[in-house]
């Protein structure tokens, strides 16, 4: 009889991990930006990070939408073998001044299309690069509303609004979030910032590119060992109870 007791706190054990494993879950499976931050003024290169949700459908089809209150003038995306980008422009209602030059027109939308043969399977996930700025010195964040096809027909919008201090909405748009630039050289650019991390080597000193390089994946990688940190330590405690009820149910004996 007393192992009952025993039985139903491994049982309470195992379902508080598997509700933490499940939860958890859906936060790794949405659209982002990565590195999530970057520095006002400067000059950064990001991965749009692109997981398959679905167990039955292919995503062939990423449209990423850029911010056209605080428009960027510079937009390169860097070549992925077996997608097709395109990328549309939008006039300004008010031209911006960059590097003393007006400019009258900016990138409002990316489109990559796969190829035929190409798509991001189940379980797969594919990075999207693409170089931006000079960033904005007068906002704490971009958002990018962003659509994702598959080939069934289905599409999920990543467009809605994270707000602090509510919950995370279902389908959130990537969002980059501005820091406020180091002192430097006067021209805006991060410290961090690398003429041809584009992939291309222009070396346009005029235009360059952030290498984010190891910190990409930081963000998922701390979320994953935060939701295994959890799990091992309910099934650890759920473990040393149950030693603990047999030794003093053999003690009794």
């Amino acid at each position: 009889m007393r192992s009952l007791p025993t039985r139903r706190i491994a049982a309470v054990a195992l379902a508080a991990a598997t509700s933490v494993v499940v939860l958890a879950g859906p936060a790794f499976a949405h659209v982002t930006v990565n590195p999530g931050a970057a520095a006002q003024g400067g000059y950064t290169a990001v991965d749009f990070r692109v997981p398959n949700e679905s167990d039955t459908a292919s995503t062939v089809k990423l449209e990423v939408n850029l911010p056209l209150d605080h428009p960027l003038a510079s937009v390169r995306t860097l070549p992925l073998p077996g997608w097709t980008a395109t990328v549309e422009k939008s006039k300004l209602d008010k031209p911006i001044k960059v590097h003393g030059s007006d400019v009258n027109e900016a990138v409002s939308k990316i489109t990559w299309t796969a190829d035929a043969g190409t798509k991001i399977a189940p379980g797969q996930f594919q990075e999207f690069r693409v170089s931006l700025g000079p960033l904005p010195t007068d906002a704490d964040s971009m958002e990018f509303k962003t659509l994702q096809t598959y080939d069934n027909g289905d599409i999920v919008r990543w467009i809605d609004e994270s707000k602090d201090g509510q919950p995370e909405p279902a389908h959130p748009a990537p969002v980059l979030k501005l820091t406020k630039a180091a002192a430097g050289d006067g021209h805006g650019v991060t410290a961090t910032a690398s003429p041809a991390a584009d992939g291309h080597g222009h070396g346009d000193s005029a235009d360059p590119q952030a290498s984010d390089g190891d910190k990409k994946s930081s963000d998922s990688t701390a979320r994953v060992l935060g939701v295994v940190g959890i799990v091992v330590g309910v099934i650890g405690t759920a473990v040393g109870i149950l030693g603990l009820r047999r030794k003093s149910s053999g003690s009794a004996s």
